[in-house]
């Protein structure tokens, strides 16, 4: 396993990241974590070198905590880390951010954690949080010996960004970075301005809520017939790794066969050579002909309430985009409740608001609405 030293404390991290955002769960419940089989990809993760965890409050509706004290008792509290995040939208008083913050320490069975962020940071939020005095806070428990590391994970525009890192005093900064958002999302450019602050970067969604495992065949083709051993998820992961001030690549892992195959690309790790980057550019020019949703399935936009599944839908509508086969795309719709599809849909805007890519989801749920109805006919 890989392992950087970027932090002020120089800790030892090791290259990938285990998150703790989307465990395998039973019968399609996110609250429902199938820890059997969580507990064997943890235990092979720490086994093969993997040191750093990543929890947060709202993870599979408050049950991720919970589910790191139980799967982490087992080993040494100093022999691995521990992130955790501070909702910012559940926040109405300063007395709000003791009281989470001590139910997170108590959920997840320590009584310090080494990173600790403000969560899905934006221009709105951040202006709440100055409002509520919350770096203060924050550094006062960090003082204590309660937060090791201060840093804040981030869903905006470079400039707001630069903003926060003008504004406090900051140990990390974590940020949505791969190589389809490299330029769709300006990755680059928060990237570059967390680089000259002298602050090393944690990137988050690396394969991109797993889109970028499951290419359209004309990209999936031109990755293989390049390394036809590689997977195609390893290269979004090595993409990440290879960026110098990455501290390590937060992977979401829902099966054990996302482990090993994460793990052996940082076992040992090999950067992007330049040849094996025009590759990639040329998958990513083909992929982006497929008219993907830029959905992560992240589920910030959750509980629409009109009871539309919009995770559920994108990820339908995108199958086909890749596919283009009808007769599966119908099937897929049938199988989804009826309240649940997009013709339940009004155009409400609360999701807009909500969606840290900032996709417009009516939109795109009046597109599926149409081709539902042209197959119909």
């Amino acid at each position: 396993m890989e392992y950087r030293q970027l932090l002020k404390g120089n800790e030892k991290i090791s290259l990938l990241g285990f998150g703790f955002m989307r465990l395998p769960v039973i019968e399609n419940n996110p609250a429902d974590i199938d820890e059997k089989k969580a507990f064997e990809m943890v235990d092979y993760a720490r086994s093969q070198g993997v040191n750093y965890f990543d929890t947060a409050y709202m993870y599979h509706e408050g049950k991720s905590e919970l589910f790191a004290s139980r799967v982490l008792a087992k080993y040494p509290r100093e022999s691995y880390y521990l992130a955790d995040k501070l909702p910012i939208w559940a926040l109405n008083t300063e007395e709000d951010i003791d009281r989470i913050f001590n139910e997170q320490l108590d959920k997840c069975g320590v009584g310090f954690l080494d990173n600790y962020l403000m969560h899905a940071m934006s221009k709105s939020s951040f202006e709440k949080a100055i409002k509520l005095n919350v770096y203060d806070k924050l550094k006062e428990y960090k003082d204590k010996g309660k937060i090791r590391n201060l840093g804040f994970s981030f869903h905006d525009t470079p400039e707001v960004l630069e903003w926060m890192l003008n504004t406090y005093d900051w140990d990390f900064v974590q940020i949505q970075l791969n190589y389809l958002d490299w330029d769709f999302q300006n990755a680059k450019k928060q990237y570059e301005l967390i680089e000259a602050k002298g602050i090393p970067c944690i990137i988050m969604e690396p394969v991109r809520g797993g889109a970028l495992a499951n290419l359209c065949p004309e990209a999936r083709e031109i990755l293989k017939k390049h390394s036809p051993e590689k997977s195609v998820a390893s290269w979004a992961i090595r993409f990440a790794a290879s960026l110098p001030n990455v501290l390590t690549v937060l992977s979401g892992m829902s099966d054990f066969s996302q482990v090993k195959d994460n793990i052996g690309s940082m076992s040992p790790f090999m950067p992007l050579s330049e040849q094996e980057r025009k590759v990639l550019d040329d998958a990513l020019e083909a992929y982006k002909k497929a008219k993907i949703i830029p959905c992560t399935g992240c589920r910030y936009c959750m509980d629409c309430p009109f009871g539309v599944d919009i995770p559920g839908v994108f990820r339908i509508v995108n199958r086909y985009s890749l596919t283009e086969d009808e007769s599966d795309f119908m099937e897929d719709i049938k199988r989804m409740p009826s309240e649940s599809l997009p013709n339940n849909c009004t155009d409400c805007k609360r999701c807009v608001s909500l969606c840290p890519q900032f996709i417009p989801i009516p939109e795109h749920m009046k597109r599926v609405k149409s081709i539902i109805e042209r197959f119909k006919t």
